[in-house]
């Protein structure tokens, strides 16, 4: 294989362009996206067909092997949570703590903390009643309350595995689950205070579009209590953060104690214990209803590792293709240092819209950049995924699917989400950067 800087660059271009083409205009699924780019940046480059064939596989395997279980049970865990209705209590109970007056707080830190297991747009279905009824009891601008939702499940779906994009990238990257999530989730913070705010400040100047009426949700099963509707969520999650901060020196024996907690504190048990958990909340079970929401979230998690596996199975042909080593040698990249993720991912994301697609994506590219951008320590990998993570959120309008979500349950014209919540999302993204900026002066 012997191509040029000139034709590496030039199909790689190409292999973006038809991801976007395919995905943003022809309505393709991602997965036959990526793997079409596969071929064309492959042959592109002078790979033969069979190693093209071979990597492809690699790639996909590799990465289905990293995250597999980990999108399953993360699939799951959202599934059972919507179905017994925990999200509702856990949003009923922060609201009580918080005050109606502060009811648009209370639904951003809601969607923040249901946002952890379940992805963006489910969430805003489920909680889309809860969010119409606190608008007319309270006398809340519609706009106001709706994109604090929104902005809120948003910060944390860009950021934070369990989530399709950012576990991805942390597998493409090689970056430490539990530390991810714990640095996540205080990056996440700022990210839905500014979409809070600039939700109130431009929301009191639009005038409130004619509201549609909200979904009927099916109450299911009896709401769980409090106590048992948080603990699948904050259990993992505390598991998981307490194995990726213990050490272990070479030659020494390890306590009874640490050694269950880096059992229970793998992602798979963790998620495992949480899934388990939400299950438990409710006393009585349906015989057919369990088989039916496991079948769901199999079928849910399905579509997602397709995707996931293709970007991985992308990454791969880039890696064979060289792709560091040439713009390495021809750009710079140290200068631009934790910009330079950021930068790849928004472009993505603007011109695409699927946040999941553009952080893959991406992931893909910067992998091999990693020693040229100065972002090779264990810290930089880290920091590049939350980079990644901070452009997937600039900025979500009419592409993205969860634009029409929100659009579509809260009843919210084109005019009003783009003053709002569009330029919410590029303030979240561009409040995320600077936040991962300071953080790499402190810390690479």
């Amino acid at each position: 294989m012997t191509a040029s800087f000139v034709q590496v660059m030039i199909f790689l271009a190409t292999g973006i362009g038809i991801i976007i083409l395919l995905t943003a205009v022809f309505r393709i699924h991602a997965f036959f996206a990526l793997l079409i780019a596969c071929f064309v940046v492959g042959s592109g480059v002078q790979m033969p067909v069979e190693n093209i064939i071979n990597v492809t596989k690699q790639g996909f395997g590799h990465i289905m092997q990293s995250l597999g279980f980990i999108i399953v049970l993360g699939t799951t865990l959202g599934v059972v949570l919507e179905h017994t209705g925990s999200t509702k209590v856990m949003a009923a109970y922060i609201l009580k703590r918080i005050g109606e007056k502060r009811a648009p707080l209370a639904m951003s830190i809601t969607g923040f903390i249901v946002g952890l297991p379940i992805f963006c747009d489910s969430g805003y279905i489920v909680l889309s009643g809860l969010n119409k009824s606190l608008c007319k009891r309270t006398g809340i601008s519609a706009i106001i309350m709706s994109v604090s939702l929104a902005t809120g499940l948003y910060s944390v779906h860009c950021l934070i595995p369990p989530h399709p994009g950012a576990a991805a990238a942390a597998g493409t990257i090689g970056v430490d689950f539990g530390k991810l999530i714990l640095i996540g989730i205080a990056v996440a913070v700022p990210a839905m205070l500014v979409g809070y705010w600039w939700a109130r400040y431009a929301g009191k100047k639009i005038k409130d579009d004619e509201t549609a009426e909200a979904p009927v949700m099916d109450p299911g099963t009896p709401s769980p209590s409090v106590l048992s509707s948080f603990l699948p969520v904050v259990v993992p999650i505390v598991l998981i953060g307490i194995k990726s901060f213990l050490t272990i020196e070479p030659g020494k024996s390890m306590p009874a104690w640490m050694k269950l907690f880096l059992v229970i504190g793998d992602p798979v048990i963790a998620l495992t214990i949480g899934v388990v958990l939400a299950f438990v909340s409710v006393r009585s079970w349906k015989k057919n209803v369990i088989g039916k929401l496991l079948q769901d979230a199999a079928e849910k998690a399905g579509g997602i590792l397709v995707i996931i596996g293709a970007g991985g199975a992308f990454g791969s042909i880039l890696a064979a293709a060289q792709i560091g080593e040439h713009v390495s040698m021809a750009f710079n990249l140290q200068a631009l240092g934790i910009l330079f993720p950021f930068m790849l991912t928004a472009v993505l994301k603007t011109a695409q819209g699927s946040s999941t697609v553009a952080i893959i994506t991406a992931a893909s590219i910067i992998q091999p950049l990693l020693p040229s951008l100065g972002l090779n320590s264990e810290m930089g990998k880290l920091l590049a995924v939350l980079s990644m993570g901070a452009g997937s959120m600039t900025l979500s309008h009419a592409s993205d699917a969860y634009f029409w979500v929100i659009a579509k349950f809260s009843g919210l014209g084109m005019r009003s989400m783009l003053q709002v919540y569009t330029i919410a999302t590029l303030l979240m993204g561009l409040v995320t950067l600077l936040v991962v900026y300071i953080l790499s002066l402190i810390y690479i």
